[in-house]
Formats: C-alpha cells, sequence, structure tokens
C-alpha cells in the first residue's frame, strides 16, 4: 500500500494496477474463509481489492485469482457478482434516502422542475419504469439550463427509489451538490460495472 495526494492506494487483484481505494471495491474474507463484499471497506479482516467490473471479478471467481491473492483456500460465492451489484445498489438508494432527509433530494417532478430552475443540479434520479414524457420534460428542462453533462441515474425502479425516500413511488428527482451527491457519485460509478445506469 502507497499513498500519493494524502489518499491510500491498493492493488487491483485483477490487473495488478495500483489505484486509489475509491476506485476499487474491497472483499472481506469472513472468519470462515467465506468472501463478502465490503462495500463500505469497513469490515474487520483481511481484505482483496478488485477493480469493479463484471467481467474481471467473474474471471477473478472462475481463475483462482481470490486465493493468489489471498495465498490461501477462499470460499468464494457463486453468485459474488451479483451480490457486489446488489449492494452497491442498496448504497446508491441509501444515498438518496439520506440526501432526501437532510433536503439535498428535491422528490418528485414539479419539485425536480424547480430545483432544475434554481440551480445547477449534481445528479437526475429518474425511474427506469417511468413514463418517457415526464422524462422528456425534464431533459429538455436541464440542456436548456444546464447543456448535455448532467449525470442521469436510471437504473432504479419508482417502487426502489420511492422505498429509499420514504414514499410509495418517486419518478423523478434532483440530488443536489453536497457530501451525498459526491458519495453517491462514486457509487455510482462502481455500479456502471455491473449495470447499464442511464439506460430506460
Amino acid at each position: 500500500m502507497t499513498r500519493r495526494s494524502g489518499g491510500r492506494e491498493r492493488t487491483c487483484l485483477a490487473t495488478g494496477e495500483i489505484k486509489p481505494e475509491a476506485d476499487l471495491i474491497r472483499l472481506a474474507l469472513a472468519p470462515d474463509g467465506t468472501l463478502v463484499p465490503d462495500i463500505a471497506a469497513k469490515l474487520p479482516g483481511r481484505g482483496l481489492w478488485i477493480t469493479p467490473q463484471r467481467d474481471l471479478v467473474e474471471t477473478a471467481r472462475r481463475r483462482g485469482g481470490f486465493n493468489r491473492s489471498a495465498g490461501r483456500a477462499v470460499a468464494v460465492p457463486e453468485d459474488i457478482v451479483a451480490q457486489i451489484e446488489a449492494r452497491l445498489a442498496d448504497r446508491a438508494l441509501s444515498l438518496l434516502g439520506l440526501a432526501r432527509r437532510s433536503g439535498q433530494l428535491a422528490a418528485g417532478f414539479d419539485a425536480a422542475r424547480l430545483a432544475i430552475k434554481a440551480g445547477r443540479p449534481a445528479w437526475r434520479i429518474e425511474a427506469s419504469d417511468g413514463a418517457a414524457d415526464g422524462r422528456e420534460k425534464l431533459d429538455r428542462l436541464t440542456r436548456s439550463a444546464w447543456g448535455d453533462d448532467i449525470p442521469v441515474a436510471g437504473c432504479f425502479s419508482a417502487e426502489e427509489l420511492g422505498a429509499a425516500t420514504g414514499r410509495d413511488h418517486l419518478v423523478h428527482a434532483v440530488l443536489g451538490a453536497g457530501a451525498q451527491s459526491a458519495a453517491f457519485a462514486a457509487t455510482m460509478r462502481k455500479l456502471s460495472g455491473f449495470r447499464a445506469t442511464n439506460e430506460f
């Protein structure tokens, strides 16, 4: 492990590249030798680090890459890729819930529209199963006000977004700049290695 620019770096077990911890996923070894996704990188014990990409994780599982990195036999669940994806998605949704409670998330079409007019959004959130017309109206408004570079998260259902934010369902939302949006962006970058995050 080395330090550059004040941040810790780790070696990706799949590629051998040295990267900031923020660009990698940590997998912890449970006491029984089972590999467990550690998205928050806080679990005790030995950790293995890998670039958050579906193909790299699956190849490491099939070819014994986790065993080599750990220097011992590791019990790698067959669904480890799905576990990582699910935990990243849960983390992203949890951050939206925190943002809602702290006032950083404008939830609902009218609130999203007003938020876009009031200031530059950090993210737009659109339910994957929402109707296209509402999304397209907000697309046009956003492009007109802020250009084409506002990221859109479109990989969660209205039910998932609603559950995360204390509503029955949620189709449109705008995430403002702040601590939650920075953490959300980092989580979405990792999740994009496992699913399309902005396709409807």
